[in-house]
């Protein structure tokens, strides 16, 4: 794949949209339908389990990794709840849920083992992965990502503002949710975005993003996360401006064994410095298969 300055050069892209892995809708039975792309890679390899960040999707999260990812393993992107094509429900978010799904995928592909690899929001999916269905966790990936999300008074006033929102959302009409997918976030992206990632963004649920949002401020590892036993590689966004490099390396400090790898970059680095983010992700995916070998 070629790269420059953060983005896809033109020969891997077709009228401004990237070249996407095969993709299509896919029945997880008892919890709804959601999209799903996939690559089969080498033989036999391991698979990655592709889980995005908040009010991302899996292409607007990882299309800068696919194929150099499919290079060596297996691939297999989820779009998570009220995200892109992800399940809607009338069902509160949960992070739990969205662990559940991803490993649903699993089951319907009949894929026993994978590596979850989790970019900012993905990183708690990723985590209660392991821990709610552990036998099925090869190692993982923790990419701009931490165990807990709010600390500070301000922080938490903010969570709280969403869950505010969120309660609209649900009981405002279809029209009020499209102003809030115009007003809260696609305007501010208008400048910044290809056509293709401003449309993918738009097919949101907004109602349960904003939802999305309030799980991320509740969620808290801390109890448990000393007790992950498999191998973990974490990827250590140095200049992020949402996931502070405390909670980071706080993150990686109670993973034993982890191993870090740094990226000079924002928390949007998988796109916005691709040409380092992508090879360092491909290295600390590396450094998990060869422990995972030695791991019973």
């Amino acid at each position: 794949m070629a790269i420059r300055d953060g983005r896809l050069a033109a020969d891997d892209s077709v009228d401004g949209r990237p070249h996407l892995p095969p993709g299509a809708a896919m029945q997880l039975p008892g919890r709804g339908t959601t999209f799903v792309r996939t690559m089969h890679g080498p033989q036999h390899a391991p698979t990655v389990l592709l889980l995005h960040g908040w009010t991302a999707s899996a292409d607007l999260n990882w299309y800068t990794c696919y194929r150099p990812l499919s290079r060596h393993y297996r691939v297999v992107a989820i779009d998570h709840r009220g995200h892109g094509r992800g399940i809607r429900s009338k069902k509160a978010f949960s992070l739990e849920d969205c662990s559940d799904d991803a490993m649903a995928v699993c089951d319907v592909l009949g894929i026993d083992r994978v590596i979850p690899v989790g970019y900012s929001m993905g990183g708690p999916i990723a985590q209660l992965i392991w821990q709610r269905h552990r036998k099925r966790v090869r190692g993982m990936v923790l990419c701009a990502t931490a165990p807990y999300f709010i600390t500070s008074r301000e922080e938490r006033m903010g969570f709280l503002g969403l869950s505010g929102l969120a309660a609209l959302a649900r009981l405002t009409p279809a029209q009020t949710r499209q102003w809030l997918t115009e007003q809260v976030f696609l305007q501010r992206k208008t400048q910044e975005w290809e056509p293709w990632a401003i449309q993918e963004a738009s097919l949101h649920d907004w109602r349960m993003v904003l939802e999305a949002g309030r799980a991320i401020g509740r969620f808290n590892s801390r109890d448990w996360i000393s007790e992950v036993d498999v191998p973990t590689s974490t990827l250590i966004t140095m200049h992020d401006r949402v996931v502070p490099l405390r909670r980071q390396v706080r993150l990686f400090e109670s993973i034993p064994a982890a191993e870090a790898f740094r990226v000079d970059g924002d928390h949007d680095a998988v796109v916005a410095a691709a040409d380092t983010f992508v090879p360092t992700l491909l290295r600390a995916t590396h450094s998990v298969v060869e422990r995972s070998r030695n791991t019973p």
